[in-house]
């Protein structure tokens, strides 16, 4: 496997700020000529939660491993947190990655047309920005701006609407807003929906007392309602940041570990070419 470390920052020539990170660890399969060395394979920008005042390890990483598996070849980014940044920080950071991914395509041997995002938590929260807010102002400074929307998006979990907190996480809101209640009520998800929006599957567990299954429902028929492809999969038993559902993150549950497995066929229907 080829492994690397990419500075976003350093890559567009733009200053890095006091404690910004942005950075992009690169998971590749090795070229070998014992298969076909020209295969070229979908690629996972992999977008860790945290409540946007950290960046989960266990939602990185292990996901990578997954996706991996499935024939995939992974980006994991580490952005920049609350309290020192919020929006439009993160939001420029996840579409610096995906613009890298594409220019880079070539490289790492991937379809610059099968490029798919995977978040979890608030990460899910700043997945879905990417997969709905791809042409926002704030990033249309960037070079290659128009390669910020998703193929498709995989909402984990996800923190999605602005509403009172027996509805949502309002923690998240409230570290990516800055604690603006004017900016963290325009960030709420499903206020963005359109027909250009990336295709999305969602899943989430009817236990979780951390993000609340609401705002997923409430996403989900945003989707429906403007006509964008997506499925969901409501879980019955879990709690909140399951990730890949397995003892190696402290979670076992297989039945809500079939989510990966169910996002991989999904993406396989929609065309994505999978080597797995």
């Amino acid at each position: 496997m080829r492994t690397e470390v990419i500075d976003l920052y350093s890559y567009f020539g733009l200053e890095r700020k006091k404690n910004a990170r942005g950075y992009l660890t690169v998971y590749c399969r090795t070229v070998s000529n014992e298969v076909d060395s020209k295969r070229v394979r979908p690629a996972m920008l992999i977008i860790p939660g945290g409540g946007y005042e950290f960046v989960s390890e266990r939602e990185g990483e292990p996901i990578a491993m997954g996706y991996l598996q499935h024939g995939f070849n992974c980006f994991l980014l580490e952005y920049s947190i609350a309290p020192d940044f919020c929006y439009p920080t993160q939001i420029r950071e996840a579409a610096m990655a995906m613009i890298f991914i594409r220019e880079n395509a070539k490289k790492y041997q991937v379809d610059p047309d099968q490029v798919a995002a995977v978040g979890f938590s608030a990460g899910g929260h700043l997945c879905g920005c990417l997969g709905v807010m791809f042409n926002c102002d704030e990033v249309q400074d960037l070079r290659n701006y128009d390669f910020v929307r998703p193929t498709a998006v995989i909402l984990s979990y996800p923190v999605t609407i602005c509403a009172e907190e027996s509805k949502t996480h309002g923690g998240s809101f409230k570290n990516v807003s800055g604690g603006n209640d004017e900016l963290a009520a325009k960030l709420s998800l499903e206020k963005w929906v359109n027909y250009l929006s990336s295709p999305a599957f969602l899943w989430h567990t009817y236990e979780d007392d951390c993000v609340p299954l609401y705002g997923t429902l409430v996403l989900a028929n945003a989707y429906n309602e403007n006509k964008v492809p997506f499925e969901l999969h409501v879980f019955e038993k879990g709690h909140h940041g399951l990730s890949v559902c397995s003892e190696e993150v402290n979670t076992p549950n297989a039945r809500v570990g079939a989510w990966l497995g169910l996002s991989v066929s999904w993406l396989k229907e929609r065309g994505f070419k999978i080597y797995s």
